[in-house]
This record gives C-alpha cells, sequence and structure tokens, in this order.
C-alpha cells in the first residue's frame, strides 16, 4: 500500500512512517520544514520527502493519506485530499488499527520527561530480553531510531496528550488503549488547544477510563493535578512513586547521578547513570515501576539504567570548543527549563551556565508560560532569550525580570556573537528550543573555534 503522511518530520509522524515502512507499505510524505533529526531518520530509511504542501504530491495518487495534527483546513495538500474524496486518517488512529491491535501497550503520557522515560522504558524491556516494539518522540540513543515493531507482544509509546489532528480533537492517547500507564506530571501547557489546566485533567481522565482493570497506572504521589485525575475515578489498580509511595529513592549524590531504588520500603539496588536533575530520577522509578508490571525484576531493571544513554536533544553534549561545552536540550516549559539547569548546576558546581532560549512552541508564543520564564532561569549565570519577529508579547519586560544577567537577541548571529564575548574556558551552554533553532549548535560551535 502507498501511504502518503502530512506533516512528516513531527516526532510522532515521522515515527510513525518508519513503522509504516516497517510493515512493508510503501511511505512518502512532506513537510513545510524538513529538519533533522527526523529528516535524517527518515532519509536514511528510504522514505521519500517533498517540502511543502503543493497538490502535485499527490501524483501518483496514494491509497492512504494520513494527516498530522499541524495541518489545518485551507492548506492546499488537505483541501485537495478532501476534495478529491481521497481515504484518510490521522496518525493516532492508523497507529491504534495496524500497530497496536492486540498487544501489551506501556504509554508514558505527562506535561514533561515522556521522551525520555518511553526511552527510558523501552531500553529496560530490550536489556532484559524482550525486543520492545515502540514509538518515540525523539531518536534514543540506545536505539538510534525512534520507531520499530518489535518482536513480542509488549509496545512502548509516548502518549502524547496534544489533538489527534483537525477533524479529531481529542488527545492522540485516547487511541492507544494501554495496559500500563504511567502518568508522569501534569501542568498547564498546549496554550493553543487547552484553555485551562481542567480541560487536559478530562483528557487525562479519558485515558485512565481506557485502561483496563487488569492492568496498572503509575504516577507520582507530588503532583496534585494527578491526583484530581484519578479521583475522577479510577477502575485499574496504582502504584505511587515519590515522597510517601510504594516507589522511592534515597539520593547518593546532589545532581541525581547515583541513587538507592526501594519498593515498598525494600531497597533493589542503585543506579549510577549519567543522567542528572532530579526529573530524571522521578523518570527513572515510573520507569521500574512499568518494567516490573510486564515482568522485569527491579534489580534487572537497575542494570539496564546504568546504562541508558538518555536521547538526541535532552542535554545532548553537541560540541566541546576550547573547553566550552555546548548542549541541545528540547525544554521549552518554565518547569523543564528549571530542572535541566538544576540538574547541570548540580553537576558542575561554580562552572558559569550560558542559557540560550527560544520561545518556540505554540503555548511559549501565545505567552502562556511568560510569568514562570524569569525564575525558570535562576541556575545559570546568563540567559540569552531569543525574540522572534512574530513573538505577540513583551520578552524584554520578561527579561528585565530574571534576577540573572539577561539579554533578548533577535538574530542568530547577535546570539553567536554575544556567546563568543562571554563564554570562556570551562563555561557550559545550554540551546533550549523544540525545533531547529536555524542550526544555531552548529554555528555556535564554530564560531568558538
Amino acid at each position: 500500500m502507498h501511504i502518503h503522511i502530512l506533516g512528516i518530520c513531527g516526532t510522532f509522524m515521522g515515527s510513525m512512517a518508519v513503522l509504516a515502512k516497517e510493515l512493508g507499505h510503501h511511505v512518502t510524505g512532506s513537510d513545510a520544514n524538513v529538519y533533522p533529526p527526523m529528516s535524517t531518520q527518515l532519509q536514511a530509511q528510504g522514505i521519500e520527502l517533498t517540502q511543502g504542501y503543493d497538490p502535485s504530491q499527490f501524483d501518483p495518487v496514494p491509497d492512504l493519506v494520513v494527516i498530522g495534527n499541524a495541518m489545518s483546513r485551507g492548506n492546499p495538500a488537505v483541501e485537495y485530499v478532501l476534495n478529491k474524496g481521497l481515504p484518510y486518517v490521522s496518525g493516532p488512529q492508523w497507529l491504534s488499527d495496524h500497530v497496536l491491535q492486540g498487544r501489551w501497550v506501556l504509554a508514558v503520557a505527562g506535561t514533561h520527561g515522556k521522551t525520555t522515560t518511553s526511552s527510558m522504558l523501552a531500553w529496560v524491556l530490550e536489556h532484559a530480553g524482550m525486543s520492545p516494539g515502540f514509538l518515540i518522540g525523539g531518536v534514543p540513543q540506545n536505539f538510534s531510531v525512534s520507531a520499530r515493531l518489535g518482536d513480542t507482544p509488549f509496545f512502548v509509546i509516548e502518549a502524547d496528550e496534544y489533538d489527534s489532528a483537525f477533524f479529531d480533537k481529542r488527545s492522540k492517547f485516547v487511541h492507544y488503549r494501554p495496559r500500563t500507564a504511567i502518568l508522569n506530571n501534569l501542568e498547564f501547557d498546549h496554550a493553543d488547544i487547552f484553555p485551562d489546566l481542567p480541560a487536559i485533567e478530562r483528557q487525562f481522565h479519558h485515558l485512565v477510563r481506557t485502561i483496563p482493570s487488569e492492568g496498572l497506572v503509575i504516577y507520582p504521589t507530588t503532583e496534585p493535578a494527578l491526583q484530581r485525575v484519578i479521583d475522577m475515578g479510577c477502575w485499574t489498580p496504582v502504584q505511587t512513586t515519590g515522597a510517601g509511595g510504594q516507589w522511592q529513592v534515597k539520593l547518593l549524590s546532589e545532581d541525581g547521578s547515583k541513587f538507592e531504588v526501594l519498593f515498598e520500603g525494600v531497597a533493589q539496588g542503585v543506579v549510577e547513570w549519567d543522567m542528572t536533575g532530579q526529573h530524571n530520577v522521578a523518570n527513572a522509578l515510573v520507569t521500574l515501576a512499568a518494567a516490573r508490571h510486564v515482568g522485569v525484576v527491579p534489580s534487572m531493571g537497575i542494570d539496564a539504567l546504568s546504562a541508558f544513554k538518555s536521547v538526541k536533544r535532552r542535554m545532548e553534549k553537541v560540541a566541546d570548543v576550547n573547553g566550552i561545552t555546548i548542549y541541545d536540550d528540547f525544554a521549552h516549559h518554565p518547569t523543564a527549563i528549571a530542572t535541566t539547569l538544576d540538574g547541570l548546576r548540580k553537576r558542575v558546581g561554580d562552572a558559569p551556565i550560558i542559557a540560550i532560549v527560544e520561545p518556540r512552541s505554540n503555548s511559549m508564543k501565545l505567552g502562556a508560560h511568560r510569568d514562570g520564564l524569569p525564575e525558570s532561569v535562576n541556575d545559570a549565570d546568563q540567559v540569552v532569550w531569543y525574540a522572534p519577529a512574530n513573538l505577540g508579547w513583551d520578552l524584554p519586560g520578561v527579561a528585565a525580570l530574571c534576577t540573572v544577567p539577561s539579554k533578548v537577541c533577535d538574530s542568530i548571529d547577535g546570539i553567536i556573537e554575544f556567546v563568543k564575548h562571554q563564554a570562556k574556558p570551562g563555561t557550559h551552554v545550554v540551546v533550549m528550543s523544540n525545533g531547529g533553532f536555524g542550526g544555531l549548535h552548529g554555528k555556535l560551535a564554530e564560531a568558538l573555534k
């Protein structure tokens, strides 16, 4: 079957394309912005990409069009599909019908940490010899591909609360019907489609309603929004992590790189790894709980985590130039920015940290997170804010509220010039964006040489 995917370079759609190819379909696709890591992964898989949405891409006519949730009415390709009556479907629906049917689905939902936690869980199952399938919204470095079908009934999926398509406004995750569900955390996000936090909580409860009574729901005790979701009604056994939960940790190093795991008060072993930050310790706990549900004993899960290599673009060290270290990080929410910088600060001590932040997500562009931004960068020594031309709120005003030195730049070149003068050997530069950021990482590394 010839499947054509509109919006193929999104992390979800790109991963779905890999699975469709593995199932033996002829897969093509298009996107407005074709950029790595997804574009390089797709090309390596032999998937033909078209830049833009000109209807000429439907020659020859595909058997099925999968429409990504970034596509809206008025898009020339979408209008062509509707006018010609071509068969179309949303990505989550296609996945549910053709990949997840009849499998033991382990879903990872939450505002933060979905990609990292899904990657951890897939790796723990792989390490235990369970050869799971997975679909992850990033490229886990233990696998070097973001999706595969796997050889067993187990399938790990990053379960996003964002909507499915312009014709299906339900959250993607209601299509997945997991047996094991991790609810990682819950804060307000996606201001372009949700009016407030209670609206997101309702979607999470739709997910909870689909989990069988023989399944398992795992969530941290520290998240009041998740407790409210569970209190709306839960028909499934639960396990909790963190303070007062069944799964707890004893930190053995302040930066989170070494900790002991306890289950129901009994020590299970020590994780020693390259990751930092309390958020990753929390991710590890829910991972071990989910893995245990499918038969991986905690001691084996702990061994696997000690060999975990994280995900591309999650505090990924991309360059070391004249003693200056550059990291690429996907953080695009104040909480994620703060926890990432906190983990780095605890690891590097007093070494200078420069944070470069692009407010690129839809919620950022709408200004939904601006009140939390000044405090989110407290662990940096210097922050550079990138002001794109279409930002509809006062970024300099937010920068002025920062307690650390703050600069606003309206060009990539301006950022590079500034960092060149600021950074000295021993400096750590963290570039935070959920997009390609105009290739800033590579250009900065070049300029620092």
